[in-house]
């Protein structure tokens, strides 16, 4: 079965392949920007933010070294599928939401690896990574990253093969 399927992408790939040479000549695909954009307002830099491959990378790593997830989005996109280990705080653009993270993590070191997630929307659109990155900030983390997720999570981890799982809490 999976010979078959195998055949059948290699078939879907080779006719895509083709179309477009023949339609538009052998051209590159756009190439993916070096680092996201980042805005006067954003409270990060590049180097705070992680691309997926990179998160799926450190979670696939020993247990000691990965970081504490937190998904800072809506609730009904957590339940609906979420990244394996991360635990869901509430919307970083809600009060309650901010609340719950900070509760979450007023025990832990200030140096703890953090790292946040939405998956709502298109990056620049995300109403929640933020303020929820800001507040660990303001309360003295220094190892706070955000997942980019350039159009959801959907699409970007989902789709692109990264493990995702339906959370039971």
């Amino acid at each position: 079965m999976n010979r078959i399927r195998a055949r059948r992408a290699f078939a879907a790939g080779l006719i895509v392949l083709v179309t477009g040479a023949a339609i538009g000549g052998c051209s590159k695909p756009a190439p993916r920007a070096a680092t996201p954009p980042i805005e006067p307002s954003d409270p990060w830099t590049a180097a705070d933010l992680m691309r997926p491959a990179e998160l799926d990378s450190v979670l696939a790593g020993p247990e000691s070294a990965r970081p504490l997830l937190l998904h800072v989005g809506f609730g009904v996109l957590y339940h609906g599928g979420a990244i394996p280990g991360s635990r869901y705080v509430g919307p970083g653009s809600k009060p309650e939401g901010i609340a719950a993270m900070q509760a979450t993590v007023k025990d832990l070191p200030r140096d703890r690896a953090i790292v946040i997630y939405c998956g709502c929307c298109p990056w620049d659109h995300c109403p929640n990574m933020r303020p929820a990155f800001r507040a660990l900030r303001d309360l003295g983390f220094t190892r706070v990253r955000a997942l980019y997720i350039t159009k959801n999570l959907d699409t970007d981890w989902a789709e692109a093969g990264f493990p995702i799982e339906k959370p039971t809490d």
